[in-house]
């Protein structure tokens, strides 16, 4: 195989994290980016890496499925890992970064290695010499959309990704919401601000949610019923039935209201946005509603009544290819060995799956090049259930999907308790991932 440049066309999470592993392997690696030459419907900067829907990675707790891939992708120097826990913002037990410092020395980082070339413009066709990585995400561009289905053979499938609304801190009514984590077990600081909700404001807030008018999928051809069950907009919660955000995104389990020293009905928490704590995201909000509406609906959350929205909730298409007919475990392609797929267009859902399916892809683009053999994590581990779960799925039914335990086989023996199984899970996962370490799978991590 040939040592040219590897190619990693996409500069968001997967596409750093692959082109950052390829480098560090010793290879040469062109980085594209489109942005901003080309804009998309989501992103609001031109750096690599920019995280757009929420600001959390998820669970960092070591019994929770992210916190188990956390570790996993911390055990395998994950860059964006690195970068991530060094511009943490406090959010309790999750992982949530300064957004923009965050995605800012992503880039300073791809910028300055020297291995990396990072080259703005956009890449309109799948090349068809060398070792290429697609990492473009679900807003893949049209012309390049068309040249990787003239590789896969068949159509596109879609999911439908909201963003959830920004606030400046300041504009927060303090008189009436309150800091506080869920029993303040995360950290006792108070790291989420809470909006609490009698039962008769609940009541008129979700009638309002669901009278409201949702800005028109146009270009999608009004086929709006496929959203990504992880991420569904809260006025499509809402029409599920009255009590489905409250049992949901606002539930208040763990608060009390400081005014009332109750539990209130329904509660919308907020969390830090940035490190300055000038900016927090409605958690869980994510809305389609037009901005008009929205900024009524949204200022009857107690405590929003006068609040600056410095970004409104909106909704984009996700494309993703079928996966279990187009790549192996090792994100390779099955019809052309010398292309790798990473990230969102994967299937593989949430900001950490993202990150470790360019972690695996770029790792193995490396390993290509080199005439090593490629690396395949053992089903035990979260990225080997992930990675062998978008593979191996139902072709006809493929969804896309975040890391959780049921894609993990079956303990060996029954243990009681959703709590005590995720432990014993996450224990499993850990020594499967040290054995496989150990066996010289992975020296390169050492």
């Amino acid at each position: 195989m040939q040592r040219n440049k590897i190619k990693v066309i996409g500069g968001g999470l997967a596409g750093s994290e692959a082109a950052w592993q390829v480098a560090e392997a010793g290879c040469q690696v062109e980085l594209y980016e489109m942005r901003p030459e080309v804009k998309t419907p989501a992103h609001r900067t031109s750096d690599c890496a920019e995280v757009v829907c929420s600001n959390s990675f998820g669970s960092k707790l070591e019994d929770r499925s992210t916190g188990v891939l956390l570790h996993e992708m911390r055990s395998m120097n994950s860059h964006l890992v690195q970068m991530a826990e060094k511009y943490q913002v406090p959010a309790g037990g999750a992982l949530a970064v300064d957004r923009e410092a965050f995605s800012s020395a992503v880039t300073h980082s791809l910028e300055a290695h020297p291995n990396i070339t990072l080259i703005r413009t956009e890449v309109k066709e799948v090349p068809e010499e060398g070792i290429t990585v697609i990492a473009s995400g679900p807003l893949t561009s049209d012309a390049l959309a068309e040249s990787i289905g003239q590789i896969t053979g068949e159509d596109y499938l879609y999911f439908y990704d909201a963003l959830a609304p920004i606030v400046e801190r300041d504009s927060i009514d303090d008189r009436i919401a309150f800091a506080a984590s869920r029993y303040e077990r995360d950290s006792g600081e108070g790291d989420y601000i809470n909006c609490p909700f009698t039962e008769e404001e609940y009541n008129q807030f979700i009638d309002a949610l669901v009278a409201a008018e949702s800005i028109p999928l146009k270009e999608f051809e009004q086929e709006s019923d496929q959203y990504f069950e992880g991420c569904l907009p809260v006025e499509v919660m809402a029409s599920r039935g009255r009590e489905t955000l409250a049992y949901g995104p606002m539930r208040p389990v763990g608060l009390i209201d400081p005014r009332t020293d109750k539990r209130p009905h329904a509660v919308v928490q907020l969390r830090k946005d940035n490190a300055a704590g000038t900016l927090y995201n409605l958690v869980g909000f994510q809305t389609n509603i037009k901005w008009g509406q929205q900024e009524e609906v949204l200022r009857m959350i107690p405590g929003l009544g006068t609040a600056h929205f410095i970004r409104f909730g909106q909704m984009h298409r996700n494309t993703f290819i079928n996966s279990p007919t187009q790549l192996s475990p090792t994100m390779q392609s099955r019809k052309r060995p010398n292309l790798f797929f990473a990230g969102q267009i994967t299937g593989m859902e949430g900001y950490l799956g993202n990150v470790a399916s360019g972690l695996l892809a770029g790792i193995n683009a490396a390993r290509l090049s080199q005439g090593l053999e490629l690396i395949e994590l053992p089903p035990l581990t979260m990225l080997g259930a992930l990675s062998h779960y978008i593979t191996s799925a139902e072709p006809e039914h493929f969804q896309p999907m975040k890391a959780n335990f049921g894609l993990m086989p079956d303990l060996p023996e029954k243990v009681r308790g959703k709590r005590n199984r995720m432990a014993a899970h996450a224990k499993r996962s850990r020594k499967a991932l040290e054995d496989w370490m150990a066996a010289g799978e992975a020296n390169q991590f050492e």
